[in-house]
């Protein structure tokens, strides 16, 4: 696939898309034989890969827009030439990003920005002492590289609660599979990786021969844990990630890790009691690793650790050797991204709310929030409907269905109160000082929510990110501000689109609370089953359909969709193009709408829904997204609903036998 060249500028304003563009169609693909292709497949052909790109899309693109309107703001505030005239968040951002885009002092540094950690790891003595090792080396840097992860959460028994959380964390590679899969691709990947390793060793001054011991240590470390890793569709179960522990319990799993130690570094009270220990097997197993790895292989994994969660950020050489194993190697993306882009991603990872305040102010309106929340009312609305129709569920769950739905709270476009960024530290000759003060300043903000009230206004996303969620613990629905703008929300655009588009969002994120996992949740946010057993049973056999339908579509090479991984976003497309079709059809029911450009108001409905997700991935990137996407690919993404819809096939006068016209009794429907 050609690949774009063009340098990139950055953006005064973020550029218009219309919600259903016909130049991104094409019109000599019958849409009842492939209506991904008729819908998109203009889009596909104008819009190649770019070359700092595994993947691309209409999001991707979005998004990508957005960066460069957000490296304006950030560059203006960069070198504003009266920083009095900046507020303190702005002063912070601008300074970050300065930082950040002098490649001349990170390549004057070299490995000098890490030395402190490389020192404390180097002057580890004892085992004894890993523990309050380990938590100075998580409040300084990445901490899911470092053996486990340690964070607050909701407790899934009582969600008003936040509790710490101890979680599995300290493989360098996407997923568990990429260790223990045993086909040829996944041994030659794994022999590619420790390649890497040793490189990046070498970089750090080992010699070639102590480099390649120490790489074949770390991926013995790194094996071992994955082994005792969870698998991506057993993580999908709440019950499988929920062992609430208190402080004896947990020391029980770990004999020889001394949790005491650890949250006396993370200056946690020696009091606290509650734990929810995701995989009681993975710690057992961290444990019996600890208890083998001599103490100079022990600091061999942890110089890893350090080494690789800062190797974005250090001198060119290392920088380049990290992307030339995760970007080209793993994902297949030819070309870095500039450096002005990286600096973007990382302002917005660690000052993200105050970059988000900048981005609203420019972009959404209050008018745009109102429709939003409208068409979100609207769609709930057709959801109560629904659930008060279906033939399939007793009038027991049915209630407690629509007390669920009837709790889900919707938040739109940005928090109604920003994040305080006071406490972080910023400055400007010290980029990578900054990120660890970021990750720290982050880390600590999660520990010290441990034992506090829940904030219920606290957003996953920022403002600016082109996504949106369903958090099952909050009970909320999640719409960022960048995710309604065109091409995915169009004011200037008839309803239909829009409903396609943007409703079939809003729809699926709703059922999200009702998936195969978010159904495990009751309106209060617990992990607790308010389904008859008749019900359930029910419901999985419906959802047992979508499963079987999506295992038969093939990915890449020979490798199927996961569909155990994906069941819960396929549902959740399914059931909210449903709910979002119901909805629009209420909302023009009045209007006596006519054809615009040759399409009817049904096509311009679909043509909507699947433009949302037009997109392309190189083949590197698909098997990695085969093993780690909860998501199906695009395309069926697309058709895997359609097919599944009469109102599809009466729209486009489909007729049985082609590709998109599914027997009647074939067809899946949960909502």
């Amino acid at each position: 696939m050609a690949e774009t060249a063009a340098p990139e500028q950055p953006l005064s304003a973020l550029p218009y898309t219309p919600s259903l563009d016909r130049p991104s169609m094409d019109a000599a693909v019958d849409p009842c034989e492939d209506f991904y292709q008729y819908a998109c497949g203009g889009w596909i052909k104008n819009n190649p890969i770019p070359a700092d790109q595994s993947r691309w899309s209409v999001y991707a693109k979005m998004a990508n827009e957005n960066q460069r309107f957000l490296w304006g703001i950030l560059d203006k505030l960069a070198t504003a030439p009266d920083r009095s005239a900046l507020s303190a968040k702005q002063a912070q951002m601008g300074d970050y990003f300065a930082a950040c885009m002098n490649e001349d002092a990170a390549q004057s540094l070299a490995l000098a920005p890490l030395q402190p950690a490389l020192a404390q790891i180097d002057a580890l003595s004892d085992k004894r002492d890993l523990p309050a090792l380990l938590a100075a080396l998580h409040l300084a840097t990445n901490n899911e590289r470092f053996l486990f992860r340690f964070a607050s959460g909701q407790d899934f028994g009582d969600a008003t609660q936040v509790i710490a959380f101890a979680m599995a964390a300290g493989l360098s590679l996407p997923d568990r599979d990429f260790y223990v899969n045993q086909d040829a691709k996944s041994r030659a990947m794994l022999k590619k990786f420790e390649a890497h390793v040793a490189r990046v060793f070498e970089l750090a001054g080992d010699t070639p021969q102590a480099a390649a011991l120490a790489a074949r240590s770390v991926l013995a470390t790194e094996t071992a844990l994955a082994r005792a890793t969870l698998t991506q569709v057993q993580r999908r179960d709440p019950y499988k990630t929920y062992h609430k522990l208190d402080a004896k319990a947990l020391q029980a799993l770990t004999p020889h890790f001394d949790w005491s130690a650890y949250r006396a570094g993370l200056g946690l009270p020696e009091s606290q009691q509650s734990y929810n220990v995701t995989e009681p097997g993975f710690f057992k197993a961290m444990d019996k690793r600890l208890q083998a790895l001599s103490l100079a292989e022990l600091k061999t994994y942890l110089r890893w650790a350090a080494l690789s969660s800062h190797a974005a950020y250090l001198a060119p050489e290392m920088v380049q050797a990290n992307f030339e194993f995760f970007g080209k190697t793993l994902q297949g993306t030819p070309q870095m991204k500039p450096r002005w882009k990286r600096c973007v991603e990382l302002v917005d990872a660690q000052l993200g709310e105050a970059l988000g305040e900048e981005f609203v102010q420019r972009s959404f309106s209050p008018e745009l929030k109102q429709q939003a929340q409208q068409m979100t009312a609207e769609i709930e609305a057709a959801m109560a409907d629904s659930i008060k129709s279906l033939p399939w569920m007793s009038e027991a769950t049915k209630a407690q269905a629509l007390t669920k739905l009837g709790s889900i709270v919707n938040k739109v476009g940005y928090p109604e109160r920003w994040r305080d960024y006071s406490a972080l530290a910023v400055d400007r000759s010290s980029f990578v000082g900054n990120v660890q003060r970021g990750n720290s300043f982050e880390f600590k903000r999660q520990l010290a929510k441990i034992g506090q009230p829940l904030d219920r206004g606290e957003w996953g996303m920022t403002p600016q990110t082109v996504n949106a969620y369903y958090d099952a613990q909050m009970n909320d629905i999640n719409f960022p501000a960048a995710v309604l703008q065109a091409p995915l929300y169009d004011p200037k655009m008839d309803a239909a689109p829009n409903y396609g588009n943007t409703g079939g969002t809003i729809g699926h994120e709703l059922v999200h609370g009702f998936d195969d996992e978010g159904r495990k949740f009751d309106a209060k946010g617990n992990l607790k089953d308010w389904w008859t057993k008749k019900d359930g049973k029910a419901f999985e056999q419906r959802a047992a359909c979508v499963s079987q339908q999506y295992a038969g579509y093939t990915i890449v090479d020979d490798i199927k969709i996961n569909s155990a991984l994906t069941l819960g976003e396929d549902l959740a497309d399914l059931g909210g193009l449903v709910l979002a079709l119901t909805a629009w059809k209420q909302h023009v029911a009045a209007q006596g709408l006519q054809p615009v450009d040759g399409l009817t108001p049904e096509q311009r409905f679909f043509v909507g829904f699947a433009q949302w997700d037009c997109n392309s991935e190189r083949p590197e990137a698909q098997r990695v997204q085969a093993l780690t996407n909860p998501h199906s690919p695009g395309r069926y993404r697309i058709n895997g609903v359609v097919v599944n819809m009469p109102e599809f096939e009466k729209a486009f006068a489909c007729k049985p036998g082609q590709a998109m016209v599914k027997p009647e009794a074939k067809r899946c429907k949960v909502w």
